[in-house]
């Protein structure tokens, strides 16, 4: 279990490269000074910046192969987890999907001061967004479970890993699933929080997503 700043600068380096390492502290910074100008993360944490954010979101790495296709990262809000990957596998095609102006414009800066070319920020809602097949759809506070898989089912194939952070109510929203939907997730124990958990699954549903869109990713 992480339980300091230390130990969640250590977790997160062995998931990555030097390069990467820089790049996050340089996204730290970031969000420390963005966060006096609104408020993405609870001030609380800022002094946890790595446990509660960095490498909350880093964990989620230990799942996903090292090729894998589109990464969809719904209600990314402060870049949680989306930013996060997309600096630490900055070859992966990563869309954020955030509808809050401010948030937006802050991704949008952050991306670009990152050099995060393969980081695209979609300021919609997921309704307004055009059917793809994600190789990765995660989402770490967007929507109750039964909402959010209706949203996303679209965008996920028999292929499509679901990665949902969910804290203390891991295993409650999870419950809330129909039992034909729930038998393809399980809840595995957060590394950051020890009443916390992650749901995980796969295999969801891909109606809506033309053939030529499933090939893309």
């Amino acid at each position: 279990m992480i339980s300091d700043e230390e130990q969640a600068k250590a977790f997160t380096a062995k998931l990555c490269d030097t390069a990467a390492m820089d790049q996050l502290n340089r996204l730290v910074a970031l969000l420390v000074a963005e966060n006096g100008k609104q408020n993405l993360i609870a001030e609380a944490t800022v002094p946890h910046m790595w446990q509660r954010h960095i490498a909350d979101s880093a964990q989620l790495l230990r799942y996903v192969p090292r090729e894998t296709g589109i990464w969809l990262d719904l209600g990314t809000g402060a870049g949680f987890p989306g930013l996060v990957i997309a600096v630490m596998r900055p070859s992966w095609k990563i869309r954020l999907v955030e509808s809050r102006k401010r948030r937006v414009d802050w991704l949008e800066r952050a991306a670009g001061d990152l050099g995060l070319s393969q980081c695209e920020v979609f300021g919609q809602r997921l309704e307004d967004i055009d059917s793809f097949a994600a190789g990765v759809i995660s989402a770490r506070a967007f929507a109750p479970m039964q909402r959010l898989m209706k949203l996303s089912a679209r965008f996920s194939t028999a292929q499509t890993l679901w990665l949902l952070p969910k804290g203390r109510s891991a295993t409650q929203d999870l419950d809330a699933l129909p039992k034909s939907r729930r038998s393809a997730f399980h809840v595995e124990q957060s590394l950051t929080d020890p009443e916390a958990g992650i749901i995980i699954g796969g295999g969801g549903p891909s109606e809506g997503i033309p053939p030529k869109a499933r090939q893309a990713s």
